[in-house]
């Protein structure tokens, strides 16, 4: 029986994931899709430290876990919606058994596809991804929906990982950005920055 829960709160994305990220400069950004691609595109205008995915739903999260081995040193974020996460859920296992200590995810649901047109995800009736996080072994696994909230969920992706932060948002709009589609000239500004070759200006 398909079960539709409503939340008790939701946060507006344009407002919850600009205080929650904070200064974007503390990571290394891998991001998913859709309109999570845009807040993370509208809060670094495409920096050279962050890497937006196009057209690829579900390969965020075992990208960010590769770089966060590769880049121990480093923080690593991804940034993935629910419909994101849900096409990845074997990763969560993956993530939580070999426990990177510098990675973070940060799961923004608005239990919508907005990739392919707003269709509800699994999340709008009754699965918890919170909770599968931490069935996976991500011990600090959390779930934000007040404001009050958005200080102890920034602290943690700054925190020992891994670690999987929920932000339940509505299904209004994110921030727009006019993004850069080159693939090839965001791999290569990207590596850039990795490498610590990267020319002040990002390109």
């Amino acid at each position: 029986m398909n079960k539709q829960i409503k939340p008790e709160a939701v946060l507006d994305r344009r407002e919850a994931i600009p205080h929650i990220v904070g200064d974007h400069k503390d990571f290394l950004i891998v991001c998913g899709l859709a309109g999570t691609a845009q807040d993370i595109a509208d809060l670094t205008k495409e920096s050279a430290n962050s890497f937006i995915f196009g057209g690829a739903m579900g390969g965020a999260l075992m990208t960010g876990f590769g770089l966060a081995l590769a880049q121990p040193n480093r923080q690593v974020l991804v940034a993935a919606g629910d419909g994101d996460v849900l096409m990845s859920l074997g990763s969560l296992a993956t993530i939580g058994a070999h426990a990177p200590k510098n990675l973070a995810i940060l799961c923004v649901d608005n239990e919508l596809y907005g990739e392919t047109g707003n269709q509800r995800t699994h999340t709008g009736m009754g699965v918890d991804l919170r909770a599968i996080a931490e069935g996976s072994g991500i011990k600090c696994a959390m779930e934000i929906r007040h404001a009050s909230q958005f200080g102890e969920a920034a602290r943690a992706l700054r925190g020992v990982g891994p670690v999987f932060v929920l932000v339940k948002v509505d299904g209004g709009p994110s921030r727009r950005h006019p993004r850069s589609w080159d693939a090839v000239d965001r791999k290569l500004i990207f590596r850039r920055a990795l490498l610590g070759d990267n020319p002040p200006d990002g390109k």
